[in-house]
């Protein structure tokens, strides 16, 4: 894969990131936006696009945009960009202006994803990564004191170690968690590895019990290999499994493996790899439904899956068979550069990577969807590559 093309890609992505995606005004984006109640809105990212309507609108601010000062904070590194870093702050701000700062639920980030009232735990979990990474790159203790609040929070409130997993579904008005809701359920979240994090910086045990302990119950519900099919936001009634579950608990096991030396962890870890292996279609694209014999639906497609595929990849080409393992990540970058707008006529399009194509609808509208998700993970594999490459 040529670098410097690649380059261009990450520039253009981040371009859309920063300049298009990022909210600069306190003013709530689309219907949901406008039912979350936020008092700050200055650094979210309006993640969901609609080409046919031209609208936006958001889905869980709150981690995508933790995800998105990830991709920032890992291009600002491989494109030796330091306004990159400025630019992540600015999106940080969002995460720590909202967080709950005193009482009983001191520490909260109110990261509301399928409801105005509930807050998800795992959207919590998905939003440290990058302020931890975004805490190193700056040396700026506040980014690392936030998360580790919000951490705090979900160790005290969410985890439930009788049962290996944690609570879900949080209201902040009754300070209760909620049940019994349609894709309420109590998760094993090991999601970026996060606790390991933590316990590094903190010392502090429990962390550290929290991560292993979730491992353990994923080996328990594993199924299928490298998968977890029983549990959402996969759905086992139709049979089809989220095209980044593995990414979000498979991946975390190579970190548990290096702290531990559990080679439990790291046969997990691989049969995760070898899951998005036999996932990827020819072209490297990926579906969002994607069934446990690994047929696919015929739309719905989901790029975002393709880069966290091209993350796994890479992680494994650091242990062994790295001639065959890059040039898989290869073959999902390289379908995430062909759904890239480079020469979108729509401004809100232009440097995006295309996430979902729609089914028709009889009309002829066009059936491009945006997520920001397809950028923001296009962004961390692309910068993965390059830092593998060097």
């Amino acid at each position: 894969m040529e670098t410097e093309n690649l380059k261009e890609r990450l520039r253009l992505a981040v371009q859309w990131l920063t300049e298009t995606a990022t909210i600069r005004e306190n003013t709530p984006c689309g219907s949901k936006g406008e039912s979350f109640g936020y008092a700050e809105w200055r650094g979210a990212l309006r993640g969901e696009y609609s080409s046919a309507k031209k609208t936006w609108d958001v889905f869980c601010p709150y981690w995508h945009t933790g995800q998105g000062i990830k991709a920032l904070v890992a291009a600002a590194d491989v494109l030796d960009d330091g306004t990159l870093l400025e630019q992540a702050e600015f999106n940080a701000g969002f995460l720590l202006n909202n967080q709950i700062r005193s009482g009983d639920d001191e520490g909260l980030f109110p990261a509301f994803e399928d409801r105005f009232d509930l807050v998800n735990t795992s959207a919590i979990l998905e939003t440290l990564d990058g302020l931890f990474m975004l805490s190193d790159a700056t040396g700026k203790p506040v980014y690392r004191e936030a998360t580790l609040a919000a951490a705090d929070w979900v160790a005290r409130k969410a985890w439930q170690p009788q049962l290996g997993k944690f609570f879900d579904y949080y209201q902040i008005v009754s300070s209760r968690f909620v049940f019994g809701l349609p894709g309420a359920q109590n998760r094993p979240l090991l999601d970026d590895a996060v606790f390991l994090t933590a316990w590094k910086l903190t010392k502090d045990r429990r962390y550290r019990d929290i991560a292993v302990a979730t491992a353990e119950t994923l080996i328990r519900e594993e199924e299928p290999a490298g998968n977890w099919i029983r549990i959402t936001p996969c759905d086992p009634a139709k049979g089809t499994i989220h095209p980044r579950h593995a990414y979000w608990w498979g991946r975390p096991m190579l970190a548990l493996w290096k702290e531990t030396g559990d080679r439990r962890y790291l046969e997990l870890f691989r049969r995760s790899v070898r899951w998005y292996d036999h996932a990827l279609r020819l072209d490297g694209g990926f579906f969002r439904d994607t069934a446990a014999d690994f047929n696919t639906a015929s739309f719905g497609h989901a790029a975002s899956g393709s880069a966290c595929a091209a993350l796994c990849f890479l992680d494994l080409a650091g242990i062994e068979e790295p001639g065959y393992w890059i040039a898989r990540a290869e073959k999902a970058l390289e379908f995430c550069c062909a759904m890239q707008f480079t020469r979108a006529s729509d401004p809100n399009l232009h440097g995006a990577v295309l996430e979902k194509m729609l089914m028709p609808d009889g009309s002829d509208r066009l059936p491009y969807h945006i997520r920001d998700l397809g950028t923001i993970f296009f962004i961390q594999a692309g910068a993965a590559y390059l830092k593998n490459r060097t």
